[in-house]
């Protein structure tokens, strides 16, 4: 059980003597429902022997109950932490390419509520454990109390478990299918906050993605998690009153065929109607656990296993870049978009391509032509399918792409601007940033101190120059922008192309620019067309 696995990852020790505590809390649970029969039969006052029996029973209940708890709820919430820490490695270490097929409400809805409801299983685990053994020591009293009973006992149960277990598969079934209407509603979510201008500004798109979208697909999760939750409830309805049907086969039916003692008989009952409880609340543990068992193998079908080791991610984290370097080379490089609904994939390259410090190469092409997978590809976030890529004739790999990730200071088109200037060395931070503030012109709204930066609610435009410093920080062997001009005044145009271009490039940094600013084109060394693509290399 994937649950488990994860509990013994985070602490096998921790798990085995909690386990063994419960067990033994079980255990002198059914010893004083033992000690309770045996004085009811005795029909005489509490001797000194059985009264400080039942004292050390209830001492030992106690302590064993309060350390299985105790450490049951720390392994618990520890398994929780590192399982949210796991998954935030899976999803940075695995290919962008299928982050991409997810989507972003794929993997919101992996990190709120697959997180939650394995988190909120993972809390009652530890009194689950504690219930099924005293089921189970409980039993083992029953067992010695008469065994043709158990066996008479233990028939109807399994045959009771059998009639649970059959409408549970159909209530997990719905529930299954609840959780792949989450998704659906995630991504609807995102249209309600990225979409709300124009939602805002047609009356009738947003009456009719209310309506068509939202709420049909609201009303179908609704309808699937009340269905499943509705099985649930029968089921645990029906368990409910199977206790109540074996006390009565006990007092009527059994002794018509079979003669009981009438202390034996008494023992039964009271053991069955203290076994309640304990079944009771496991019954109801039911639907917690099916719900994280669905997200786990959600988490697990979508490719972030947390059973494996990390990969690339799990190495060394302080690789340095490659200052030093020579040439990088593309051979032969292919990517192919694998597109539903399309008759053809769209396929980039073969590539053939070189690049050597100080050069400045523009990327230009059409929209859809594929300048942002060749950045894509450049940056070792894509690895080719087909083809090799070379820095200084070492051949890029699955096992060193990340330190070749490190050679490359990156703004994309889609980029994401930090609140603090992280991985970086702080003992002159403040000062070089501040030297770049002045420079972009943003010393007057923003401020940096110890690395945080005062504020990044800015235009998008003023965004782009924060995300600029940053690659400045980084200092990096090659940079690449993507469309950074697009978005900034004629002035600051002309300040990147004309002054902060040349003097990366005086500093022996190689720079990738993908543009549709004609007009600097001539500050090019050379220029990468796209078409469909397709790469043609002018010099």
């Amino acid at each position: 059980m994937n649950l488990i696995r994860l509990l013994l990852r985070t602490s096998t020790i921790y798990l085995i003597i909690a386990v063994l505590a419960g067990i033994l809390s079980g255990a002198a649970a059914a010893g004083l429902i033992a000690l309770i029969n045996t004085t009811l039969n005795q029909n005489q006052r509490l001797g000194t022997t059985l009264f400080w029996s039942f004292v050390g029973l209830c001492l030992v209940r106690l302590i064993a109950n309060f350390v299985s708890q105790v450490l049951l709820i720390h392994l618990s919430q520890k398994a929780v932490l590192d399982l949210r820490i796991l998954l935030s490695h899976r999803i940075l270490a695995s290919p962008l390419r299928q982050l991409e097929k997810i989507g972003n409400h794929g993997l919101l809805a992996i990190l709120t509520e697959d997180i939650q409801a394995i988190s909120s299983t993972a809390f009652t685990i530890p009194f689950l454990c504690i219930n099924i053994a005293i089921v189970v020591a409980c039993l083992v009293y029953l067992s010695y109390l008469s065994k043709i009973i158990f066996m008479i006992g233990i028939s109807f149960m399994f045959l009771g478990i059998l009639s649970y277990s059959m409408p549970m598969k159909k209530a997990m079934s719905f529930l299954k299918f609840a959780r792949e209407q989450e998704d659906k509603l995630f991504k609807h979510f995102r249209t309600v906050i990225q979409g709300t201008k124009e939602l805002k500004l047609h009356r009738q798109r947003r009456k009719a993605f209310i309506s068509e979208d939202l709420y049909s697909t609201v009303l179908t999760y609704r309808r699937h998690n009340v269905i499943g939750m509705s099985i649930f409830a029968a089921t645990a309805s029906w368990g409910q009153i199977l206790f109540f049907i074996s006390i009565g086969l006990l007092l009527f039916i059994i002794p018509m065929v079979y003669k009981i003692p009438s202390t034996t008989l008494a023992a039964y009952t009271l053991t069955t109607i203290y076994l309640i409880s304990p079944l009771e609340y496991i019954m109801s543990m039911m639907p917690t656990l099916t719900k994280a068992l669905i997200a786990l193998n959600k988490v697990e079908s979508l490719g972030l296993s947390l059973t494996d080791e990390l990969d690339e991610l799990g190495s060394d984290y302080s690789i340095d870049s490659n200052q030093d370097w020579k040439c990088l080379e593309l051979e032969n490089v292919t990517h192919t978009y694998y597109q539903e609904r399309e008759e053809s994939n769209f396929i980039l390259g073969p590539i053939n391509l070189k690049f050597h410090p100080g050069e400045i190469i523009f990327i230009v092409g059409g929209n859809g032509s594929g300048k942002s997978t060749l950045a894509k590809l450049f940056t070792g976030l894509y690895l080719p399918e087909a083809g090799k890529i070379y820095l200084d004739n070492k051949l890029i790999s699955h096992k060193n792409i990340e330190w070749y990730r490190q050679q490359f200071s990156a703004v994309f088109s889609d980029f994401y601007l930090f609140e603090r200037f992280l991985g970086l060395d702080q003992s002159d931070l403040d000062i070089q940033a501040q030297k770049y503030l002045v420079q972009l012109q943003l010393d007057h709204k923003v401020t940096v101190n110890n690395g945080v930066i005062s504020t990044i609610e800015l235009s998008q435009g003023q965004r782009k120059r924060l995300a600029l410093i940053t690659t400045y920080l980084e200092d990096r062997p090659i940079y690449l922008f993507d469309e950074w001009a697009s978005d900034q005044d004629p002035i600051f145009k002309e300040i990147f192309y004309t002054q902060l271009l040349p003097e990366l490039k005086n500093r022996g940094k190689t720079i990738l620019v993908i543009s549709h600013d004609d007009k600097y084109f001539y500050l090019a060394d050379w220029i990468i067309k796209m078409d469909y693509g397709k790469v043609n290399a002018e010099y």
